[in-house]
């Protein structure tokens, strides 16, 4: 079946006024065929605008009503008419309109390449454009040239300014309107930038600074061109109006400066004023706590973010906090202050904290973080040093402590309970006692505080402190005589006094209680089987409860212990330590000695000593050998007091002879002028015989009707060493012939040499058999007794 089709002339779209002609193609081999013409679905008859002949439809004068959709077909008489064709839709569109651009953006700049662009508002092509300006049209030339739809003006002068406008033509169809006017300007000075950062001043290492390039904006649009002075050649950075320096070092700083550029070939601007970048390094913020790190539930903890920077620049602070999941779960905003205060702190503040200090876009280094540490409570604790027993004139130091915190505490001291009104001595957590004296016996607690407004601990746990008295004729003998013993051995104790060794009492306190001695008998105590329970601090008590020679008394269940003296060593006398093992009970070789936790000495036969004694020696010993480490000793260090015993000896004996050589002058010439009244006068003389084997005045008394003046001078045999003490003492006459002596004497002096031995089980002190007494007796002549020596 023949199909026909429709055909449009010229193209469409067609724009008002043109003549626009339709035409029907059937595609068969037959002629004489009829054509009939519809435009949307209404048959078109020949008018003064429409004309039909045969397959053509011609249109003239097309208007926007002449749109719409056209179709044929063919027919014959005695045969099949064709097909109807497909519908051809027409378009009728206004006149074409034309506009001028220009590149770069008026003004231009003298010197500049300008291209102007002619734009008809067409569907078609195939246009030749017509250039005017102010109204005469533009040939090519040498400055001039015309490609296509732009012109182009090289080397701009103020001549080139004025009124540039274009229309497009076409053969055999409308041509374009004529476009608007385009006014151009050319200028004749060269433009400068402006070069500008940010921040401005001076730039933090590990930061950014941002360089601006910055030119009128009334001049256009241009690209911008980065400089910076080196040792090379200037170079080109970025064709950017904005360039952005990451500033890693010191050598990132310098000169920079920027020019503009624009079209093609490029027309440069000139260079702007060099901009120096200052670089210091930049700082790193500081995070400081108050109180501590480790604080408790309910303080109030400061956090303070510090930054050393020389300028008076304010900074802003920001801080982070990272929580136990080591994800940031909190981010302080940005503050202006330098401090994060915390009231009342609870286990949800624990984390790490750090801070950045920033000026303007600059920042400085994070700091390092800190870890804040939030516990439940805090717990007071107090310990002793050296040890809790001692005896009056020792010093001891109790030492508070804070568990797990140790920063800003002060400490108040109670003793049974009752503030000590010098508890501020202790305020540092050192409460020292020196010397100590009986009254300072009791229990001891302390509590600390910190911060405003003041957080305290709960009271520490007490501390029984023990101070016995000073008295040589009471002592406690320990069997074997050491500090530390074997479990499973046995131990003796027993009190003696040299005037009366009834009415002691072996006592102890171990980590339970204070107890008697299980096995008392008199004065003694016998232990079969020792075991660690017995460890502890053992003394003797009269029945009024006077304590005296305490002594500290260690068992260990180990195989080696230290063998020490278990009295204190006087200060220049020699210290003498072994290692004993538990199954010879002997001393064991090659034993290392310690002192304070550090070794001291090395040696290979199991002994120590330290020839002379000084009060650095003090302290904790130990050994430790391959079987075994023994437990810790407290050695402790006495002064000697040989100096001021021999001055007091030099003095009481020049006081005796001198008061003896007196009164016998005295007497002598008294015996003379009143032989009837005079006293005999009985001088006798003893000699002892001293270590060395020489002899020695013991006594010389005078005596007095109501007090007895003696000068005593006791040599005390002690480690090798000789110490004499002088004691002057006045003691009361209390004879039944007291009347009588009065009647005879006013005065009695008594110079008196004692010499004690060396103390054993079988050899008492020495008795009034040792005293050899001097003794001169005089009658006062009218004398007041008030009067007398």
């Amino acid at each position: 079946f023949p199909t026909s089709i429709v055909t449009v002339t010229p193209d469409n779209p067609v724009f008002t006024g043109e003549t626009v002609k339709l035409k029907c193609v059937i595609n068969s081999d037959h002629s004489n065929w009829r054509y009939e013409w519809y435009k949307d679905s209404v048959i078109l008859q020949t008018s003064e605008r429409y004309t039909v002949n045969r397959d053509t439809l011609t249109i003239r004068g097309a208007t926007e009503s002449d749109q719409g959709q056209y179709w044929c077909k063919g027919q014959r008489d005695g045969r099949p008419n064709s097909s109807t064709s497909s519908s051809l839709s027409l378009s009728v569109k206004g006149f074409p309109t034309s506009t001028v651009t220009v590149t770069p953006d008026s003004p231009v700049f003298t010197g500049e390449t300008v291209n102007l662009m002619c734009v008809i508002n067409s569907d078609h092509s195939n246009w030749r454009y017509e250039w005017y300006k102010d109204s005469v049209i533009l040939q090519t030339s040498e400055r001039y040239t015309v490609n296509t739809d732009t012109l182009t003006i090289r080397g701009a002068t103020e001549s080139d300014q004025g009124q540039y406008w274009c229309k497009g033509q076409r053969d055999g169809r409308p041509n374009s309107s004529t476009s608007r006017s385009l006014s151009l300007s050319v200028k004749d000075l060269k433009p400068k930038p402006e070069l500008t950062s940010d921040p401005a001043g001076a730039a933090l290492t590990g930061n950014t600074v941002t360089l601006t390039c910055r030119m009128d904006p009334s001049t256009g649009n241009w690209d911008s061109y980065w400089y910076k002075h080196t040792l090379n050649p200037e170079t080109e950075k970025k064709k950017t109006n904005s360039y952005t320096l990451k500033i890693d070092s010191v050598s990132d700083g310098g000169q920079y400066w920027c020019r503009a550029g624009r079209g093609k070939p490029v027309y440069y601007t000139q260079y702007s004023d060099a901009l120096w970048v200052n670089v210091t390094v930049f700082p790193k913020a500081v995070v400081t706590v108050r109180p501590d790190e480790r604080v408790f539930r309910g303080e109030t903890v400061t956090l303070r973010c510090d930054i050393k920077w020389g300028g008076d620049t304010e900074w802003t602070y920001r801080w982070e906090i990272e929580g136990t999941n080591n994800q940031y779960k909190n981010t302080v905003s940005r503050t202006s202050t330098q401090e994060l205060n915390i009231s009342g702190v609870d286990l949800s503040h624990s984390g790490k904290y750090t801070c950045t200090g920033q000026i303007h876009t600059q920042s400085s280094q994070r700091s390092d973080a800190v870890t804040l540490t939030v516990s439940a409570e805090a717990q007071a604790s107090v310990r002793v040093s050296p040890q809790p027993w001692l005896t009056e004139g020792e010093s001891v130091t109790l030492i508070c402590e804070v568990s797990g915190s140790s920063k800003g505490w002060t400490f108040s001291w109670f003793r049974d309970h009752d503030h000590l009104s010098d508890s501020s001595r202790g305020a540092g957590g050192s409460y020292t006692l020196s010397p100590a004296a009986l009254q300072h016996t009791g229990v001891y607690t302390c509590r600390a505080e910190r911060g405003r407004p003041a957080y305290y601990t709960h009271n520490s746990s007490s501390q029984t402190l023990w101070i016995t008295g000073v008295s040589a004729s009471v002592s406690l003998v320990i069997n074997p005589s050491r500090s530390q013993h074997f479990s499973s051995d046995s131990l003796s104790l027993s009190c003696e006094d040299k005037s009366n060794s009834a009415g002691w009492t072996v006592r102890r306190y171990t980590d339970k209680d204070t107890q008697t001695c299980a096995k008392q008998t008199g004065s003694g105590c016998v232990m079969d089987s020792l075991s660690t329970s017995d460890t502890g601090v053992y003394w003797c008590e009269s029945e009024s409860g006077e304590k005296r020679h305490p002594r500290n008394i260690t068992v260990h269940d180990g195989e080696v212990i230290l063998e020490s003296s278990v009295d204190p060593v006087i200060e220049g006398e020699t210290l003498t330590l072994h290692c004993l093992h538990r199954s010879t009970n002997s001393p064991i070789l090659s034993a290392d000695f310690y002192k304070d936790g550090s070794l001291i000495q090395n040696q290979t036969t199991g002994e120590m000593n330290i020839t002379t004694v000084s009060k650095s020696h003090e302290g904790f010993y130990y050994c430790k050998t391959e079987r075994g480490q023994s437990l810790h000793s407290w050695i402790s260090v006495r002064v000697r007091v040989s100096t001021a015993s021999s001055s007091l000896l030099v003095i009481g004996v020049s006081v005796g002879l001198s008061v003896c050589l007196l009164f016998f002058i005295s007497l002598v010439l008294l015996w003379r002028h009143k032989h009837k009244k005079d006293q005999h006068c009985n001088i006798q003389q003893t000699s002892v015989p001293n270590p060395s084997g020489e002899s020695l005045a013991l006594n010389s008394p005078l005596q007095s009707d109501s007090d007895h003046i003696y000068n005593d001078v006791t040599p005390v045999n002690s480690g090798n060493k000789d110490v004499t003490y002088s004691e002057v003492t006045i003691k009361k006459n209390i004879s039944a012939d007291k009347d009588k002596i009065m009647a005879k004497s006013n005065n009695v002096m008594y110079s008196e040499v004692r010499t004690k031995v060396k103390k054993s089980k079988d050899i008492n002190t020495a008795g009034p058999s040792d005293l050899t007494y001097a003794q001169i007796n005089i009658q006062d002549t009218k004398k007041s007794k008030s009067k007398g020596p």
